[in-house]
């Protein structure tokens, strides 16, 4: 763990810029009627669950290129999830997957208690094969033809809850890879009434305080045919369920050009936004660090969000889901949950009575204008401010980087080696 002496050394040189630069921001803010101490205060209660997969080097299905100083396992994970949490103060959480991160429940929250984490929504995996499982999920998983297969698949989720209620997590997140790859391939009706049957299944395996989050992905592994391949499947899916069911967005799972934020205003009128994956795409699915490709539209999504605050039943999960192929997992972890943040943030600062005085009137420029104002303005001396305060870092990077963190924890832990494809 990065000692705190650390933290204060290098907010000690930052301190006094900061307070020059929020006190102006104050001055600029105070002039539209924003107070930004209760911005600040916003800020604080932002919280993204990091996901335990990420904090390893991520590759393509081409290669993949360990770092030094990969994570050996789930407690190795959890320590660099501390370090997170403790330079941004913005990642109380952490979404584990099962079964790579399968462990005894109490080493699990006693690791987790030593840097104040708590866990967040469970993934199952049926996406891969596991040495010692009987089925192949080669064709499929919980659609799968063979009913033995279904059953392997549904008993896996069913662990997952198991796993989850005694860390603590409320949720079961589920995605799977089924599909096709060439027409005829299968019958996609029946393939998705088989899929409906185990989700059926795994719902009533649900504690009363549980949520289960239906992932949609257009493609991949599948490049044919995907079994919930949009939100609308995602929708029925969750609609068919119960109310116990939820809509899950990644922000990387659509065809392109997909108004994103529609979907979001759409989900949250159905009451079945359940959460977001987050993350940055150009292409695809891509899972580049947030907020480095389309900033705006992470912004549009929380402007959405915030919008919608006070809505009954909306209680979202926030999580990141990405792949860091070239950069420091740690870093990029950084860099994105201060990016979501960010999004956050702005999204407070619309002004909202004027945009909708603008958009009575039709008045399209005016109206447009008015998010673009408060995207446009810097809210980093907010975010700064409220790290400081919390007891993280002005600059977390920094810090970081000064701390010497990768460099000892590669001394302890064995080289990784690298070649093969895959996500992890």
């Amino acid at each position: 763990m990065i000692k705190s002496d650390t933290i204060t050394a290098q907010n000690a040189k930052a301190e006094a810029h900061l307070r020059a630069d929020y006190a102006a921001l104050g001055d600029k803010l105070a002039r539209a009627g924003i107070d930004i101490d209760a911005i600040k205060e916003r800020a604080k209660t932002f919280g993204v669950a990091v996901p335990s997969w990420g904090t390893g080097t991520g590759g393509t299905r081409f290669a993949r290129f360990p770092g030094d100083g990969e994570p050996r396992g789930i407690f190795d994970k959890l320590d660099d999830c501390g370090v997170i949490h403790k330079l941004t103060q913005a990642t109380p959480t952490v979404s584990l997957h099962i079964p790579w991160d399968k462990a005894e429940v109490s080493d699990l929250r006693a690791k987790a208690e030593e840097y104040g984490l708590g866990f967040d929504a469970m993934n199952s995996n049926t996406f891969q094969d596991q040495p010692d499982q009987a089925q192949s999920y080669k064709f499929g998983s919980l659609s799968h033809v063979d009913a033995a297969t279904r059953q392997q698949a549904i008993e896996h989720n069913l662990e997952c809850i198991e796993i989850g209620a005694k860390l603590g997590s409320k949720a079961l997140t589920v995605w799977i890879g089924d599909g096709s790859n060439f027409p005829g391939q299968t019958h996609m009706g029946q393939q998705f009434e088989r899929y409906l049957a185990s989700m059926k299944e795994i719902y009533k395996g649900l504690p009363e305080d549980w949520r289960i989050f239906s992932e949609h992905k257009i493609y991949e592994p599948a490049f044919y045919s995907t079994v919930v391949q949009d939100w609308g499947t995602s929708l029925m899916t969750a609609q068919e369920l119960g109310d116990k069911a939820m809509c899950l967005v990644d922000l990387g799972h659509h065809a392109p050009n997909v108004n994103i934020e529609m979907i979001v205003s759409r989900l949250i009128h159905a009451g079945k936004l359940g959460g977001f994956h987050f993350n940055d795409s150009k292409y695809g699915d891509d899972d580049l660090d947030s907020g480095t490709i389309e900033p705006y539209r992470l912004f549009l999504v929380w402007n959405e969000l915030v919008d919608a605050e006070g809505t009954p039943g909306l209680d979202l999960a926030h999580m990141i889901d990405q792949s860091h192929n070239v950069t420091d997992p740690i870093e990029s972890l950084m860099i994105s949950a201060m990016e979501i943040q960010r999004a956050y943030v702005q999204a407070s600062l619309v002004d909202r009575e004027t945009l909708a005085g603008y958009q009575s009137e039709n008045d399209a420029l005016m109206a447009s204008a008015t998010l673009r104002a408060a995207f446009r303005t810097d809210v980093e001396p907010i975010l700064a401010k409220a790290r400081l305060e919390a007891g993280g870092a002005i600059d977390p990077i920094m810090a970081y980087r000064a701390s010497g963190y990768r460099a000892a924890v590669a001394d302890k832990r064995p080289k990784s080696t690298g070649g093969g494809g895959g996500i992890v």
